[in-house]
């Protein structure tokens, strides 16, 4: 094989036939709806999600809470005994602890970090993936752009976490090296997701999901 078919098939971008049928398990979402449209039947593991949203608020995080909330509580089989840390980098509003109890997440694996400038979020988000400790990093960034994804998917698949990045609409122009990558928009009937690409599946559109 070539090193110039070797460096395209490295491409995180790139998707072979063969990746499906080895399709790992995916973190069941808690939205069967949702997880019949996601290879694996759920979040992809060790991985990047990017969720791009207009405004907070409008079911963002209750889509990931399911999830979260297992992760929080149920210690992996890999490396170390408790459960991972929920990791939150530079969050644009003070998470509610007891909202979030509610939803079943263990507090005491809660961390949030809030750093200086924008270029330490990234950085932060890196860190924390790589540790090999957190089960999930949950990341708003400035911005994101294609050579900045790459390396959060690598730092995902190193430290065997679930990197997850709130976008604007307007990232949906721009390549995106993540496994997957949402859409959320809300009307009078609720919030419609909308799968913009899947790595092994196929765009979709769930309306009133949340």
């Amino acid at each position: 094989m070539s090193a110039s078919l070797d460096k395209l098939l490295a491409n995180p971008r790139v998707w072979r036939g063969r990746d499906q049928a080895g399709c790992r398990a995916g973190l069941a979402s808690g939205y069967s709806e949702l997880d019949r449209h996601l290879p694996g039947g759920g979040w992809p593991p060790d991985a990047l999600t990017e969720i791009l949203t207009g405004h907070y608020g409008i079911g963002e995080l209750r889509l990931l809470m399911p999830a979260l909330a297992r992760l929080s509580t149920t210690a992996p089989q890999h490396d170390f005994a408790e459960p991972g840390w929920i990791a939150w980098i530079a969050p644009p509003f003070q998470p509610y602890p007891p909202a979030l109890q509610q939803c079943g997440l263990d507090l005491s694996r809660m961390l949030i970090v809030r750093p200086e400038g924008a270029d330490e979020v990234l950085w932060s988000a890196e860190q924390a993936l790589t540790s090999g400790t957190c089960a999930a990093v949950l990341l708003w960034p400035e911005a994101l752009d294609d050579q900045a994804g790459r390396r959060l998917q690598l730092a995902a698949e190193k430290g065997r976490s679930w990197a997850i990045a709130f976008r604007p609409p307007s990232a949906r122009r721009q390549p995106s090296a993540a496994a997957l990558r949402l859409e959320l928009q809300t009307n009078a009937e609720g919030t419609r997701v909308h799968i913009l690409k899947s790595r092994g599946g196929r765009p979709a559109v769930i309306d009133k999901l949340l």
